[in-house]
C-alpha cells in the first residue's frame, strides 16, 4: 500500500502505515489552527479492502461536518462518488475495496490550479471577456479577475467572487458552471442579462490556500473573510486587491460563493446586522431568495445561519462590508460538503454537477434583484 499528498491541493499525515485501519491525520493550514480539508491517493491491490482512520477528525475546524459525512472518491479524477464513513466523536473511519489500483480521496470533490487557469484561459476567448491580473498572491499566483459585458454602456454591475476558502471547491465548481452559462450564447437568461449589465468575477480568491491544501486560510495563515475591514498587501493582499478594484468601480449585487461543512443545505447568509441595514436591503433579500426559490428546487430558505443582530455584523467579513459600503444586496452564498438533505443522492451526494446546475438557476434571482433597484 502506498498513500501520497504529493499534488496539487493534497492533504494528508501518514501516522501509522502498518496499523488496520490504517492511521492517518490532516495537516493544518500553514500558521493556523484550521484543518478539515484532505486530499490524497490511495495505491493498493486491486480487491483488497484497505479501512481508513483520520485520527484528528474530532479537532478539526467543524466536527460537526463529519456528522452524516460520506468521503468523496474517484480512481479518474473525473468521476466522484461517495464512501460511507462513521465519525465516533474523535475518529474519521472508512474502508475502500480497490477496483482499480490507485484511488482519490477528498473532502469534496477538488477544483485544481490547472482547472482554474484552463477555466480563465477559456472565458478570456470570448470577445465579451476581459481578463485583468489585479496582482499577485504571497507566493506569486496571479489574482484573476473577469469582466463579463459591456462596462461602458451597463446599468447595472454585479459582482461574483469564490473560494475565500480553499477547501470549499463547490464555490469554483458553481462559478465554473455560471460562466458556461453567462457565456453560452442560446442562452436568453445570459443574453438578457448581459444587455445591460456587466458581471465582475473572481473564480479563485484564495489560490494559494487552495495549491497548499488548506482548509479555510491563505499562505500567511489568514482568514480571507474576516480581513475585508483593513485588509493588507502584506497578510491579505488578494482581499486588498479586489476590495480596491470594487471601490473604484462600485456595484449593485455582491455575491460570495462558500460552502457549509455541516448544514446540508443550500442557503443565503445576508448582511442583516450591518450599520445602516433598511428596508431596502431587506427587499432586496427578499426578492433575491423568492425568485431562487422559484427557480431551483436546491435552494431553501428555512434553514441557516442565525441571524445578526443590528449593529453586531462582524464588518470583517466580505458580505458585510460590501453591504454596508455599497449600500445594496450583498449575500453569501453557501452549498454543502454532504448533500443537500432535501434532494439527498445517494450515490455522489452534492456534486460538482449540481453546484453547475445551481449557477445555472442564479440568473433569475439576479434578474429579480436588478428589477428591484
Amino acid at each position: 500500500m502506498h498513500i501520497t499528498s504529493a499534488f496539487d491541493s493534497g492533504n494528508i499525515e501518514i501516522i501509522d502505515a502498518d496499523a488496520r485501519p490504517v492511521q492517518l491525520a490532516i495537516r493544518r493550514d500553514n500558521n493556523s489552527d484550521f484543518y478539515q480539508w484532505f486530499h490524497f491517493r490511495l495505491e493498493g491491490e486491486v480487491g483488497q479492502s484497505y479501512p481508513l482512520s483520520i485520527v484528528n477528525a474530532g479537532k478539526a475546524a467543524y466536527p460537526a461536518g463529519w456528522e452524516n459525512y460520506r468521503v468523496c472518491a474517484s480512481y479518474d479524477r473525473q468521476n466522484w462518488f461517495r464512501l460511507p464513513a462513521q465519525y465516533d466523536g474523535e475518529t474519521l473511519d472508512f474502508a475502500i475495496e480497490l477496483d482499480r489500483p490507485a484511488i482519490y480521496l477528498a473532502y469534496f470533490a477538488p477544483y485544481s490550479w490547472e482547472r482554474h487557469l484552463d477555466l480563465v484561459a477559456w472565458a478570456q476567448g470570448d470577445d465579451r471577456v476581459q481578463l485583468e491580473t489585479l496582482g499577485q498572491t504571497l507566493d506569486g499566483r496571479d489574482m484573476s479577475l473577469l469582466t463579463i459585458g459591456d462596462a461602458a454602456a451597463a446599468k447595472h454591475r454585479v459582482w461574483m467572487i469564490a473560494r475565500q476558502h480553499p477547501g470549499e471547491t463547490m464555490a469554483e465548481w458553481f462559478v465554473e458552471g455560471f460562466l458556461e452559462a453567462l457565456l453560452d450564447e442560446a442562452n436568453p437568461s445570459a443574453r438578457s442579462l448581459l444587455a445591460d449589465t456587466v458581471f465582475h468575477v473572481v473564480p479563485n480568491m484564495n489560490p494559494d490556500g487552495s495549491v497548499r491544501g488548506h482548509l479555510r486560510t491563505n499562505a500567511a495563515g489568514a482568514n480571507l473573510n474576516r480581513e475585508w475591514q483593513e485588509p493588507t498587501m502584506e497578510r491579505s493582499p488578494e482581499v486588498f486587491l479586489v476590495r480596491q478594484k470594487m471601490l473604484e468601480l462600485g456595484g449593485d449585487i455582491f455575491l460570495d460563493i462558500h460552502g457549509d461543512e455541516a448544514l446540508p443545505f443550500n442557503f443565503v447568509a445576508a448582511c442583516e446586522g450591518v450599520p445602516g441595514y433598511d428596508e431596502r436591503h431587506a427587499q432586496l433579500e427578499e426578492t433575491f431568495k423568492r425568485a431562487y426559490v422559484a427557480a431551483s428546487p436546491d435552494f431553501q430558505t428555512e434553514r441557516g445561519y442565525d441571524l445578526d443582530k443590528p449593529g453586531a455584523a462582524n464588518m470583517t467579513v466580505g458580505t458585510n462590508w460590501c453591504g454596508h459600503q455599497f449600500r445594496t444586496l450583498a449575500l453569501t452564498l453557501e452549498m454543502p460538503f454532504k448533500d443537500n438533505d432535501n434532494l439527498p443522492d445517494p450515490i455522489e451526494g452534492w456534486s460538482p454537477a449540481r453546484c453547475q446546475q445551481l449557477a445555472r438557476d442564479i440568473f433569475q434571482p439576479i434578474r429579480a434583484a436588478l428589477s428591484a433597484l
